[in-house]
């Protein structure tokens, strides 16, 4: 597993998603839910997407990890971001982001060894990674980090 774009993971709605379908956007991977102090980042990451939908998706991956602040189903995960947040970007089925069940997904994100760029732990809801277009890990940023901060909006503007 060294390729990024054949990692196997679901939509909210249960369909696999073909992460190659992105090659050459950015992708920004988040873990969120829905009952996190940092929920109110669904907005921006809303934002972030329209301003930037030509050339980035945002993947937002619920978990349950974390507080069991995402103890909903699909369906509830799926018609909160809706209401609340008017969520276009994709969602994925919900995972682990750490641990022995930990989703080959965040493997590859966490993983130097995979993704030729830094090992990190996934520490809270809400911790983002960037890739670039070419599927190189750009970096990490903790919850406290802000979907519109800088620290990411300059590798999307360039």
């Amino acid at each position: 597993m060294t390729n990024l774009y054949e990692i196997e993971i679901n939509s909210l709605q249960n369909k696999a998603i073909d992460l190659s379908e992105y090659k050459n956007k950015y992708l920004l991977f988040v873990n969120v839910a829905s009952k996190c102090g940092f929920t109110s980042q669904y907005k921006e990451l809303e934002e972030l997407y329209k301003m930037h939908k030509e050339n980035l998706m945002i993947i937002g991956s619920p978990c349950n990890q974390f507080g069991s602040q995402e103890p909903g189903d699909s369906e509830d995960i799926e018609a909160f971001c809706k209401v609340n947040f008017g969520v276009t970007f994709l969602m994925t089925e919900k995972i682990d982001v750490k641990g022995s069940n930990q989703h080959p997904l965040y493997i590859w994100l966490t993983d130097k060894s995979f993704n030729d760029h830094k090992s990190s732990t996934v520490k809270w809801n809400f911790q983002k990674y960037l890739v670039s277009p070419d599927g190189k890990l750009v970096d990490y940023y903790f919850s406290i980090t802000k979907p519109l901060s800088s620290k990411i909006t300059k590798h999307l503007n360039s």
